[in-house]
């Protein structure tokens, strides 16, 4: 589904990124963990377009991704949730939903819609609620709700725990898993590591720009120098 092969990364003269292959597998959860500024959310804007490789490749659904626009790769069902949110605060819960649908067929809208709420119970009851008086829960959950909106095939989370409860971050995850279970595959930033291993298929440990470890959620979970340097143990 995604492959990076020797990819290097940056902002101007600055190099963030380091030469680094991931893997993203059909229907998997993949983590990427890693202390602030190890180059995470880099990562993610370099998938989505949003910043130019220095070198290395990036391929998606079978097609390498230089010169493709962030709308066209989004056109291809590469979605990608910001660490930030991005919401339309003063629109209601539906029209942020709709608003993800953009590359949609209406009949498509309204069925991923159904699904959304499914997925989201809070946000079908809450669909005439403006976006901006949401708790931080809700608003990452219509966050995730409007990227399905567009039917991704693979869904890019940047740190969804962000400013969350430990009880609402374990529903969130759990919320991911589901939506693994539906096809779309999972590419997940985060820092909290022991949460993200827990779920994660795979998982990748970022260090300065450069994979250090790799391993199935459960390894890296069991490895003695996650554990220390990122589980507290």
């Amino acid at each position: 589904m995604l492959t990076l092969e020797r990819l290097s990364a940056g902002y101007g003269r600055m190099q963030i990124l380091h030469e680094i292959d991931l893997r993203v597998g059909a229907g998997e959860i993949v983590a990427l963990v890693g202390a602030n500024g190890a180059g995470k959310t880099t990562t993610l804007r370099s998938i989505c377009g949003q910043i130019a490789p220095l070198s290395g490749t990036i391929t998606f659904d079978g097609a390498v991704t230089a010169g493709r626009r962030p709308d066209e790769l989004v056109r291809a069902g590469l979605v990608h949730v910001p660490e930030d949110r991005a919401l339309f605060g003063t629109l209601t819960v539906e029209e942020n939903l709709r608003m993800g649908a953009w590359t949609r067929t209406a009949e498509q809208a309204e069925r991923s819609l159904a699904e959304v709420y499914s997925l989201f119970e809070i946000l079908s009851e809450r669909r005439t609620t403006v976006a901006e008086t949401f708790s931080g829960g809700q608003q990452q959950m219509l966050a995730i709700g409007r990227a399905l909106m567009a039917g991704p095939k693979l869904l890019m989370l940047d740190e969804p725990s962000t400013g969350l409860s430990p009880k609402l971050t374990w529903l969130m995850l759990e919320a991911v898993q589901r939506i693994r279970d539906t096809g779309v595959s999972v590419l997940l930033v985060e820092q909290n590591a022991k949460q993200a291993l827990a779920i994660a298929d795979r998982a990748y440990v970022l260090e300065s720009g450069s994979i250090v470890l790799q391993g199935t959620g459960s390894e890296l979970a069991d490895d003695p120098r996650v554990r220390k340097a990122y589980l507290g143990l």
